[in-house]
């Protein structure tokens, strides 16, 4: 499989690649309604992307106010392959760095056993988004 690396990007720099996985993964593959995807919060986040060596993009996340991970995206045939955990990574380091207690995140259920391997912990009843059954699910940093 081709290389890919994992970096902290501008949003309004990379809008369109990250529009691009985001509208691939959750309005094309899991039929999100596009102005609940689009939720205007974007601007405010820390954003990470995931581009091969030939700078495609393959995969997203976002880092919000007071740790709040969301909008994890990786295309079908990156799924597995590391990607994900990456993106994941990179945004528990950049919380750990400013200084964050904690991280939360909505799992989708079937995405629950990839966030518990990551030291995620779940909490809360079963909520939809979307018409998808989430989690909530936290990871503590320090303490």
């Amino acid at each position: 499989m081709p290389r890919f690396t994992v970096t902290l990007v501008d949003f309004a720099q990379a809008e369109a690649d990250i529009r691009a996985v985001r509208h691939e993964v959750f309005i094309v593959g899991q039929a999100v309604p596009e102005p609940e995807e689009w939720d205007g919060l974007d601007p405010q986040c820390d954003h990470v992307l995931a581009r091969l060596d030939d700078s495609t993009p393959i995969g997203t996340a976002r880092l919000c106010d007071g740790g709040k991970i969301g909008r994890m995206a990786v295309r079908a045939p990156w799924r597995s392959a590391g990607v994900g955990s990456a993106l994941l990574t990179a945004l528990v380091d950049l919380a750990r760095s400013q200084g964050l207690p904690s991280v939360t995140l909505a799992s989708q259920l079937q995405a629950m056993p990839f966030y518990a391997r990551h030291g995620f912990a779940v909490h809360g009843p079963v909520f939809l988004d979307a018409n998808i059954e989430h989690r909530q699910m936290t990871r503590r940093l320090s303490g």
